[in-house]
């Protein structure tokens, strides 16, 4: 049960960033490491099968296999079976294939910001 003061607290810090929630729900949807990772390793690659990006991504089955589920079902991630040979393929949708500028921007700031901070 919530307090007057902790309800009216939440309250202020909900409007107070009423104006990044946009911002803040992408990174939601998208910004976990392995999500991260997944999205990437398509973005690069394209279409591969789930032990190709077991292997590139070094994630265990079962992480991988959530962070698929995730991704399917935030519409980021194509899954498509085929049965001969029964095999697995995943892609990025179109949405997510809209994030790759935005990988590429991240990836710049990266090269000048973060590197410079491990060096200072």
């Amino acid at each position: 049960m919530h307090t007057e003061t902790e309800t009216t607290e939440t309250d202020a810090t909900e409007t107070k960033n009423a104006g990044a929630c946009p911002v803040v729900e992408a990174i939601e949807q998208i910004g976990s490491q392995w999500r991260l990772v997944v999205l990437h390793d398509l973005h690069g690659d394209g279409e591969k099968r789930f032990n190709e990006l077991q292997r590139s991504t070094d994630a265990s089955s079962r992480t991988l296999s959530r962070v698929l589920d995730d991704l399917e079902e935030d519409g980021l991630v194509n899954r498509r079976v085929e049965d001969k040979p029964i095999a697995t393929y995943y892609s990025l949708t179109e949405k997510s294939r809209e994030l790759c500028p935005v990988f590429s921007e991240l990836e710049s700031w990266a090269d000048e910001w973060v590197e410079s901070r491990v060096e200072a």
